[in-house]
């Protein structure tokens, strides 16, 4: 049995809020680069060039590289040989997110009751999702993920007679109906099986995986490649202004599911698709 003290998950994720706010991945940073050069619209090109430039300064500057800083989403697995020590786990989540949003002048975006509307202050809670695996290590990931792309996110419980067809028409469908909204070019997660609650887990933690890291089944990596092409081909392009580079890559997990269902959900993250991991 391994003790862990909360105070290092606190530190840990206020670290993590920061950096993600303010330093783009180096796969996104590659690829964004990479759909500079093949862009063949003029203003496409253009809006992708000062995409690089923003997160260029954002790092150089150690500022946000963009006003909307999310509400974090929290992923963490805990090591079933792990006592954590010092206080309660959740409290010291939140703790490392308050921290972290306020030394970093993150901008505060949760509201404490979906309709009554008044600010936390300190973007506090998070949304947190545990589950335990072997082991004695903490991994920790860090998603904060703005609106203008959550709000664009779907899910749909399809008939199995669907199938891979259904399904892919309706990936494609929400992404067109998105348009400009998410700020493309965008990262796509699709979530398949499970249930509907499943699915749309399924989806989020999609997005997390590294934009060149192929689907280790062949079936599901053949989907993502179609689908990117398929998605790329509506010509909707950087921030919604035309060209081909509408999403950097798409990432599909899979579930078992029910005789009787197809859950099928689709998150879409903007460009920046911030998030950091960190094992303790």
């Amino acid at each position: 049995m391994r003790d862990i003290h909360v105070q290092e998950v606190t530190k840990a994720v206020k670290e993590m809020c920061i950096s993600a706010n303010y330093h783009l991945g180096k796969d996104v940073y590659k690829r964004l680069v990479l759909s500079e050069e093949r862009e063949e619209s003029p203003i496409g090109k253009e809006i992708l060039n000062n995409i690089i430039k923003n997160a260029d300064i954002a790092t150089e500057n150690e500022v946000p590289m963009c006003q909307d800083t999310g509400l974090v989403t929290l992923f963490i697995e805990i090591g079933q040989d792990v006592h954590f020590i010092g206080g309660d786990l959740n409290q010291a989540i939140n703790e490392g997110v308050s921290q972290g949003y306020q030394e970093g002048y993150l901008r505060k975006s949760v509201v404490e009751d979906p309709l009554k509307r008044k600010n936390t202050g300190d973007n506090t809670p998070a949304v947190v999702h545990s589950s335990i695996v072997p082991g004695e290590q903490v991994r920790i990931t860090v998603a904060p993920k703005g609106f203008g792309s959550e709000n664009m996110c779907k899910l749909k419980m399809l008939k199995p007679s669907d199938g891979q067809k259904g399904v892919e028409d309706f990936v494609v469908e929400v992404v067109a109906i998105a348009g400009p909204n998410p700020c493309p070019p965008i990262v796509v997660g699709v979530g398949i099986g499970g249930t509907f609650e499943k699915a749309a887990l399924l989806a989020k933690k999609a997005m997390l995986r590294e934009v060149d890291d192929k689907n280790n089944n062949e079936y599901y990596a053949e989907m993502e490649e179609r689908l990117l092409e398929k998605i790329n081909n509506l010509g909707i392009g950087p921030q919604g202004l035309g060209g081909r580079a509408t999403a950097l890559t798409v990432k599909v997990e899979k579930y078992p599911t029910h005789i009787a269902g197809l859950p099928v959900a689709v998150a879409i993250n903007c460009h920046a698709s911030r998030h950091e991991e960190r094992v303790l």
